[in-house]
């Protein structure tokens, strides 16, 4: 089973949108450290708060070493746990949204997706139809979205 690490804005983004489950249609498990898990946790007066270690499809782990996550400071503590647990259990993939996470994780050669990945990845495999309708949803719900990556996610998804 490919080991898959998300950051928490992704799964915030899919529970806003009620599309959580696309990650274990599209992965299978899903890998979480205690970091991701605890500022989830912070939102449990949010609408779309779910539980997840009652979700037995998502693992959540805790970092075994604490040191790398000195040099990591610019992220925050979901972040920069994600890239720690990654590369302590050589995983194949993490789920990160925002830009400086992306480019550390690209920095020490993790493979990257992001929430809008996941949504193609799910278009191609035939679990959804469309992406427009999902990306006018997440504005809805007040998630940003830069016009132009809409632009060129619609390109892609052959949408335009």
């Amino acid at each position: 089973m490919r080991k898959v690490i998300s950051n928490t804005t992704p799964i915030i983004t899919l529970l806003t949108i009620s599309k959580l489950d696309l990650l274990q249609k599209i992965y299978g498990q899903i890998i979480i450290p205690k970091g991701v898990f605890d500022e989830i946790e912070q939102g449990k007066d949010k609408i779309f708060y779910t539980n997840l270690s009652k979700i037995d499809w998502i693992k959540i782990i805790p970092i075994k070493d604490i040191e790398p996550l000195k040099y990591l400071h610019e992220l925050d503590k979901g972040e920069a746990e994600v890239i720690v647990l990654a590369n302590e259990l050589n995983a194949d993939l993490v789920i990160i949204d925002e830009r400086l996470g992306r480019e550390f994780a690209e920095y020490f050669n993790i493979k990257v997706t992001g929430t809008i990945g996941v949504l193609l990845k799910a278009k191609e495999l035939g679990l959804i139809k469309m992406i427009k309708p999902i990306l006018n949803q997440m504005l809805e719900s007040g998630i940003w979205l830069n016009k132009t990556l809409i632009d060129k996610v619609l390109e892609i998804a052959v949408e335009n």
